[in-house]
């Protein structure tokens, strides 16, 4: 066993206090695709840049493109969760995880069995009509054509934050509080790159940081480790 992992499992079995707080990096082993990385959703050629087409305004003004774009590259019915979620949710189960604070919008950390999942950028599983508030299930975006409407005529809004969106308040306190009781922060599959969300990191007061990420992140971790994050977990 790689020495780091060794160390990682150590620190794991002496906390009883754990957040974990997760980026896109936790879900690519899961087939859905990321954003910044090299060949991400970033780095694709669109006739929008994504970050335009994600943002509140080009919904509001292009929506049936905003649509295009969400249902192709957002969307992923067929993903299940991988080791890493698993891990997670075992660790919640024995009482050592606290909590899950993810970026990511998939719903995997739930469908893995995790059960306080803090989604900080909300999730493509609930839709609500704009009009009326009724809620609906992700296929009745992923399956309907153009602009999905309600059935009182209303626009079906995916309950995700988009760009120029603030983050939920109330999701944002839960987060500081987990953070702040937390022993030990394992942060994985995130490059810290994406504020206000990234900034919640500095709340951590406990003993110890790991980075568990492909490339390093800013900041002097006690513990970093460039491998999969599936893959790491899977060994402790």
């Amino acid at each position: 066993m790689d020495e780091r992992i060794r160390k990682l499992k150590e620190l794991v079995e002496g906390s009883g206090n754990i957040v974990f707080f997760g980026g896109a990096g936790v879900s690519t082993e899961s087939g859905i695709p990321d954003f910044r990385s090299v060949d991400g959703l970033y780095h694709q050629q669109y006739r929008y840049p994504p970050e335009t087409i994600l943002s509140h305004t080009f919904y509001e003004q292009n929506p049936e493109e905003f649509f295009r774009f969400y249902r192709s590259k957002l969307l992923c019915p067929e993903a299940k969760p991988n080791a890493a979620h698993r891990k997670l949710a075992e660790l919640e189960a024995r009482g050592k995880l606290k909590a899950v604070i993810t970026q990511n919008i998939d719903g995997l950390h739930q469908a893995a069995g995790s059960k306080t999942v803090l989604e900080l950028h909300g999730s493509t599983l609930r839709n609500y009509c704009e009009r009326c508030g009724k809620f609906y299930p992700m296929e009745a975006v992923l399956h309907s054509g153009g602009i999905p409407r309600c059935t009182c005529g209303g626009t079906i809004k995916p309950d995700v934050v988009l760009y120029e969106e603030g983050l939920d308040s109330a999701v944002l306190k839960d987060a500081v509080r987990f953070l702040s009781e937390a022993e030990l922060l394992i942060i994985g599959g995130t490059s810290l790159a994406v504020y206000p969300a990234a900034g919640l990191v500095q709340y951590f007061r406990g003993r110890s940081i790991v980075v568990i990420n492909k490339t390093a992140v800013g900041g002097n971790p006690d513990l970093f480790i460039d491998r999969p994050i599936a893959e790491v977990l899977a060994q402790i």
